[in-house]
């Protein structure tokens, strides 16, 4: 067995490092660089029920360290992710990780039957979105609704549940233990924090929606913190992402006691961003002579 062979609730990876949704399409677009097989995993686009054309005027903006994006879940739909895509991302040979959102309760629970009959792995339910009926505030800003929605759709679900956090919640660790009591079987974060950038030339804001997700590297510690937080607060196991772009960055989230890292902006500015961290952390393993990459998880707690 691989030194980074890792175990995600019951699936067998062969490597704790999982392609971030909303980065890295449904598997394919990235063999033109590399063999998409070398991945633990592959999250997938993020779904909603009936598809989403995405937001109007410019979507992306670099900044210092990172990206803004504006994208608005633009994705073609949990029916045709069932009938064409999943099969897509099976082929790839890495675990198949279906990211779904929603702006109703009543969206997810559909959403998610629809994907009962999916050929994947674990469901990870985005609680970013916003809550229509709620006055836009997202699901997962509180542990109450972050809650509400999380133990709906672990109802009907087949699959182990993921639940990926907001980090502009204002308590993120109450918002992780409110959603592991509603019955989830692991906890990814962290996604976008809420930014925002000026046009001075026109003297407006840059997107149309104003406020936009900013990831990056710039955003690394922010979410290290996070993760450690939320490893002390629940049971269930972590997944930790944002801003990880090298192999001790990855390090450092499996250290603060993630039991899995998933990558995303990195893979804009260097394709070969997740290869190169794999291979990190092989290496880093030799050299510890370490039998596998796990026994460094939670390390600094012990």
């Amino acid at each position: 067995m691989s030194r980074l062979t890792t175990n995600l609730l019951g699936i067998q990876l062969k490597n704790p490092v999982i392609a971030a949704s909303g980065t890295f399409g449904f598997g394919k677009e990235y063999e033109g660089y590399f063999d998409p097989s070398v991945l633990g995993g592959i999250s997938g686009k993020g779904l909603t029920l009936h598809g989403s054309k995405g937001n109007s005027g410019i979507r992306v903006c670099e900044t210092p360290a990172g990206m803004m994006n504006s994208i608005g879940l633009e994705n073609p739909g949990v029916a045709h992710f069932v009938k064409h895509e999943c099969h897509v991302m099976r082929s790839t040979g890495a675990a198949v990780i279906c990211n779904l959102g929603g702006h109703s309760i009543e969206d997810y629970v559909k959403a998610t039957q629809m994907i009962n009959d999916a050929d994947i792995d674990i469901l990870e339910l985005n609680i970013s979105c916003p809550n229509v009926k709620e006055g836009g505030m997202a699901f997962g800003m509180c542990g109450k609704t972050a809650a509400e929605v999380v133990k709906k759709v672990k109802a009907v679900t087949k699959f182990p549940l993921m639940v990926k956090l907001s980090p502009n919640a204002s308590d993120i660790s109450e918002v992780a233990r409110a959603v592991e009591d509603a019955g989830a079987d692991a906890i990814s974060l962290i996604n976008t924090l809420l930014g925002m950038r000026i046009d001075v030339r026109s003297k407006k804001p840059i997107f149309n929606n104003v406020y936009a997700g900013v990831s990056g590297p710039a955003v690394m510690p922010i979410a290290l913190r996070m993760v450690h937080s939320v490893c002390k607060a629940v049971k269930i196991p972590v997944v930790g992402l944002g801003g990880i772009s090298s192999y001790t960055d990855a390090l450092e989230f499996i250290m603060a006691g993630a039991t899995a890292i998933q990558v995303g902006t990195a893979t804009f500015a260097n394709p070969f961003a997740m290869p190169q961290i794999i291979e990190g952390l092989e290496k880093y393993c030799v050299q510890n002579k370490l039998e596998n990459i796990s026994e460094i998880r939670g390390i600094i707690n012990k």
